[in-house]
């Protein structure tokens, strides 16, 4: 016999006209440790608000833990333009947001669907350049986002079927750096279902519904078909995955940050230029190959540099590898995305690509 699960909705947050919304104890409880747990607490923070019931539960409980933190609450909504619905979408996102009394902000992109990237990719760099940009605007340095397991557990077999390496494994992580702005996850050990229950329970407050994407169930976009196709088979056989993927992706992000020590260390013995565009070849060739290319691939990052393929990483490793045995003085130039990696007099440089 188990014990029956506490109600979760026990907490409520004032709303506008008299209302006020229910508020999951274990979402809220979640997001206040994420809040919490900055170096230094924000005068303002915003919610990236799609108007779906992730985004909209994160808004909901935004409003209600921030503000006895000492913290105000903006809403940061980004019209893609890609549905039919979407006019429709901003207009619900601004009915929650006069409901929660928070300020919203809208930005309108136009999504490249020539840029290369596919449609997905494409739509989410332009939200994240939207977001950005209302946040510089702003003056707000912190934007929550509504990621929870669920979301974890399909972006670590996306990647894994992609055939990333050891840091992509890791997945989404808890708070990350893009163009100047702080993004926090709070969710991201949530599952879903606690979401959609404090959806449920804030439409039969006060009738708000949240907005349904089509494309979130179109099998022609690959994380809806990971999520229509896959997930209802592995639902069926291991009921608990997404909890032990979502695990799998802590265990890497905890084992990408040892190899990051590691490569940090190796690279202080490489006899590194002050500025880091350059380090000892000698001292390079000392290293084990395993340690040799993970500082290689630390060096590319702290210069900006794109992360080669496997096989140019190979061609790159081969190289420097062979220049040695053939002496200081024959040079090499590698053209890498933008940047040019070349050694000249025993050390090897890299640079933007002129």
């Amino acid at each position: 016999m188990t014990d029956a699960p506490a109600p979760e909705s026990t907490h409520r947050v004032p709303a506008g006209l008299g209302q006020s919304l229910p508020v999951s104890v274990e979402l809220a409880a979640a997001l206040r440790q994420a809040l919490s747990a900055l170096p230094e607490r924000p005068r303002r923070i915003a919610v990236a608000f799609s108007g779906g019931a992730d985004s909209a539960m994160l808004a909901v409980h935004a409003a209600a833990v921030a503000a006895p933190l000492g913290i105000g609450v903006a809403l940061f909504h980004v019209h893609h333009g890609l549905q039919a619905e979407a006019d429709a979408w901003a207009l619900q996102a601004r009915a929650l947001g006069g409901t929660l009394s928070l300020p919203l902000f809208e930005a309108r992109v136009q999504v490249d669907q020539a840029a290369g990237k596919g449609m997905e990719a494409a739509a989410r760099d332009a939200r994240y350049a939207a977001l950005a940009r209302l946040a510089h605007e702003q003056g707000i340095g912190h934007v929550l986002l509504a990621h929870h397991r669920n979301d974890q557990a399909e972006t670590v077999l996306l990647r894994l079927l992609r055939g990333t390496g050891l840091a992509g494994m890791a997945a989404m992580t808890p708070c990350s750096q893009r163009d100047g702005v702080t993004y926090l996850r709070p969710w991201l050990g949530q599952d879903r279902a606690a979401i959609l229950r404090a959806a449920d329970a804030v439409e039969a407050a006060c009738g708000w519904r949240a907005v349904q994407d089509p494309s979130n169930a179109d099998p022609r976009y690959t994380r809806a078909a990971l999520r229509e196709l896959l997930a209802p088979v592995l639902d069926a056989r291991w009921p608990g995955w997404r909890g032990i993927v979502a695990r799998h992706a802590r265990h890497m992000a905890q084992a990408a940050e040892i190899l990051d020590e590691v490569a940090r260390e190796d690279y202080a013995t490489l006899e590194p230029s002050p500025d880091g565009a350059s380090f000892s070849l000698r001292a390079w060739r000392a290293l084990s190959p395993a340690r040799q290319a993970q500082v290689l691939r630390y060096w590319l990052e702290m210069n900006g540099a794109r992360m080669p393929t496997d096989a140019r990483m190979a061609d790159l490793l081969r190289q420097l590898r062979g220049l040695h045995s053939l002496g200081h003085d024959r040079q090499v130039r590698v053209e890498q995305a933008g940047h040019v990696i070349r050694c000249h007099r025993g050390r090897v440089w890299v640079e933007p690509r002129p």
